[in-house]
């Protein structure tokens, strides 16, 4: 009991201390979101994928298991709610948006915040989170676009969109310079890493400022099912996989604990671009962001007891 309220207190408490900034500042003088978006999106996100994955340690062993153990929790994921929204009989346009809301994850603004505080001591922990970070952003504008638009439209726009994250040339430039042992300038590397520093602060305000306006009437039956998706089944089947794959240490705390963060940011957009259901989209993501200050903290609780 003494750890899990340590953790309350130590990493719960502060993010959602900066959601609530985020949201107060947001009603009382209304932020560009645009703005914010590619503040994060363009610069910080890209920013702390390039100083984690410069000065990681990763052997390459490392990251296959990484990657196998995401391919086989997200086709789990994919699988089931597709089952799921077939029982029970989604239209169409709900469907794509219910699927997306439990496949697709907040490991940008939400997860590396957590994982930046949880594994402030461990640094390949973080660098475990950019991997799942590139893998959802890979998952999102793949599979997650092509769910939005499969509804109307066809998904060939998926590879542009997804070309066009930064996050995936920072990641490139990285490895590139990390293995032919470059060096980087004191002078380079300074402001990189003081734009890494301050992503936690702002993209959690960022989180805030985007859930500030949402309304929630009731627990429909498709949100309840997200939350379950989401932040129930999710890290349960990442268990499970984390167990057959026999991975144990500071791999398996990082990876159990992505495996349990809210619902993507993206999963709201896109079904506010393409017409399906954006008032449920943005109500997942919000109550989802909400209860994972419950169940995060118990992942994180159970991580540190399990993978010690």
């Amino acid at each position: 009991m003494e750890v899990f309220l340590l953790i309350v207190v130590n990493v719960m408490v502060p993010i959602f201390s900066l959601i609530a900034i985020g949201a107060f500042l947001h009603r009382t003088f209304t932020f560009d979101m645009s703005t914010l978006s590619k503040l994060n999106t363009f610069l910080l996100i890209p920013a702390v994928c390039f100083v984690n994955v410069y000065q990681s340690q990763m052997a390459g062993d490392t990251f296959s298991l990484i990657i196998g153990f995401l391919v086989l929790q997200n086709i789990s994921l994919i699988v089931i709610s597709s089952l799921v929204a077939k029982i029970a009989r989604f239209d169409n346009r709900l469907s794509a948006t219910f699927k997306n809301s439990v496949v697709l994850s907040n490991n940008g603004n939400f997860g590396l915040p957590v994982s930046q505080l949880v594994f402030l001591h461990h640094p390949i922990g973080v660098t475990v989170q950019i991997v799942v970070l590139i893998f959802q952003n890979l998952l999102t504008f793949t599979y997650g676009l092509f769910n939005s638009v499969s509804v109307e439209k066809k998904g060939s726009q998926a590879l542009l969109l997804f070309l066009k994250n930064p996050v995936i040339y920072a990641l490139v430039l990285a490895l590139a310079l990390k293995a032919l042992f470059v060096p980087i300038p004191h002078y380079l590397w300074t402001p990189i890493e003081t734009i890494a520093s301050a992503f936690m602060a702002i993209a959690l305000v960022t989180l805030g400022a985007q859930s500030a306006f949402i309304k929630l009437y009731r627990f429909s039956k498709p949100l309840i099912l997200s939350l379950i998706g989401r932040l129930i089944l999710s890290p349960c089947i990442g268990l499970i996989v984390i167990l057959l794959l026999n991975l144990d240490g500071t791999i398996a705390q990082a990876l159990f604990i992505a495996s349990a963060f809210p619902t993507s940011r993206n999963s709201s957009i896109f079904a506010l671009e393409y017409g399906n259901h954006p008032e449920y989209a943005a109500q997942t993501v919000l109550v989802s962001t909400v209860f994972s200050m419950l169940t995060v903290t118990g992942v994180v609780y159970l991580a540190q007891i399990l993978f010690s």
